[in-house]
């Protein structure tokens, strides 16, 4: 019984590193995003394919799935084939949808695996300068005038919006929250003047700071931005404050340790590369690159704190 007990352990132990020796990938990897072509997590998501596939010798294709606040991107990928080839481009939407959207068919902590931290990017808060030029000035004019501020987000429940709800909480003060559909709609009201001010992810904050029209006085991450250095944190008015985006790579659930590994560590070496950091770094993006285990407790720290806000400001998914 022994002998046999002992012969089926080699014979697994075998079966393991014959399927680890095979060449991987050997075939196309989907890295599947959950915003539309051009948004910047889509930005960062095609420039970290394009050197993973120089890397790996295979291609790395982007499928941008939008909608439902990046749910179905990532429902897709917790449903995929655990087989190392798909791969979600997540974002800290996933750890506010986790308090959100209890009913959801698929569990984010259960059925999808961490696969590296990328980078975390801040949102700059843009104010048309004629409101205010500093946040001390931005919070006394609201406090002047409750609830006449305009504040837009991308959506109900977004990081935008968590953004708003935050400093509301922090700094005691009201505003009036207009959400739109997505950043682009969100950005072109603060330009036309609809919006006195917004929170706007890095990428898209930097482009329209150089327009001249509105003047960032600060952004949501404990650290002050590589892209632009100047501006000061909301941490260092209200400390405690953090509300920054971040971008990392998810797989299925049941993908062996194997790719996860593989792929944790080839975008570990991407992102120490002269050339992303410098491009990351016009954009606003801090790259990180974490193990699994790192990522996975990230994501447990930024579920509770997205959820305390989520509580205070009694949010509703729409």
């Amino acid at each position: 019984m022994n002998y046999i007990l002992t012969l089926f352990t080699v014979l697994i132990l075998t079966s393991n590193l014959a399927i680890n020796a095979q060449p991987y990938p050997n075939r196309a990897v989907r890295i599947v995003v959950p915003f539309s072509p051009g948004a910047g997590t889509d930005v960062v998501a095609r420039l970290l394919s394009k050197k993973l596939t120089e890397s790996l010798f295979q291609n790395f294709i982007v499928d941008n799935r939008p909608g439902a606040g990046s749910m179905l991107a990532a429902e897709l990928v917790a449903k995929s084939n655990a087989d190392g080839y798909t791969y979600l481009f997540g974002t800290a939407a996933l750890s506010i949808n986790a308090t959100l959207f209890k009913s959801t068919s698929f569990d984010l902590i259960r059925d999808i695996k961490p696969v590296t931290l990328i980078s975390i990017s801040p949102q700059f808060l843009l104010i048309h300068p004629v409101i205010a030029k500093s946040v001390p000035e931005l919070i006394q004019v609201a406090r002047n005038n409750p609830g006449r501020l305009n504040v837009g987000s991308t959506g109900n429940g977004t990081s935008s919006h968590l953004a708003i709800e935050l400093l509301s909480s922090m700094a005691n003060v009201k505003f009036t929250h207009i959400p739109y559909k997505g950043g682009a709609p969100a950005g072109m009201a603060l330009l036309s003047g609809e919006l006195d001010f917004y929170f706007q992810g890095a990428i898209a904050a930097l482009a329209n700071m150089r327009t001249g029209k509105v003047n960032a006085i600060a952004v949501t991450s404990r650290k002050r931005s590589v892209a632009a250095p100047e501006i000061p944190t909301l941490d260092s008015f209200y400390p405690g404050y953090e509300s920054a985006n971040w971008f990392s790579l998810f797989a299925p659930s049941g993908t062996s340790s194997f790719a996860i590994s593989k792929i944790s560590e080839e975008v570990r070496k991407a992102l120490k590369l002269p050339e992303i950091i410098r491009v990351l770094a016009k954009e606003g993006v801090e790259p990180v690159g974490s193990t699994p285990d790192e990522l996975r407790d990230y994501l447990r720290q930024e579920i509770e704190r997205y959820s305390k806000i989520i509580r205070i400001a009694n949010i509703k998914p729409e």
